[in-house]
């Protein structure tokens, strides 16, 4: 009877929906944000592991050449890459804002200049 009963939901299996942006078709179309950008995402992620890796590796290697003890070399490595993971992040997605806005600048651009080069072919039509 438990099957049956979720197999009816609304929601599909489990009766754990999601919610938000990335939710079903139905609920509207996604709005623009880094997180739907086709390339964004991508980039975020691959700034977010480079500079992490980078800055645990930095540390470690100049906490090694300060003869720091290993237990201590390992958590300011480690300390050091969530920083810099956590700054490669803020700094990734404020410049990728900033590029989504400018094509979608662009975007309404292209589409109003040719809707009027729609508009004066019609004109020198009549």
């Amino acid at each position: 009877m438990a099957k049956d009963a979720r197999a009816k939901s609304p929601r599909g299996k489990g009766g754990k929906g999601r919610s938000g942006a990335r939710g079903s078709a139905a609920s509207g179309p996604a709005l623009p944000s880094v997180a739907n950008h086709p390339r964004a995402a991508a980039q975020v992620r691959r700034a977010k592991a480079w500079a992490g890796l980078a800055g645990f590796l930095l540390v470690g290697w100049l906490s090694l050449q300060a003869g720091v003890p290993t237990a201590d070399l390992l958590l300011r490595a480690l300390a050091a890459g969530v920083g810099a993971y956590v700054l490669a992040w803020a700094c990734a997605v404020a410049v990728w804002r900033h590029l989504v806005i400018a094509e979608l600048r662009a975007v309404r651009r292209a589409k109003a200049e040719a809707a009027a080069r729609m508009a004066a072919q019609r004109a020198e039509a009549r």
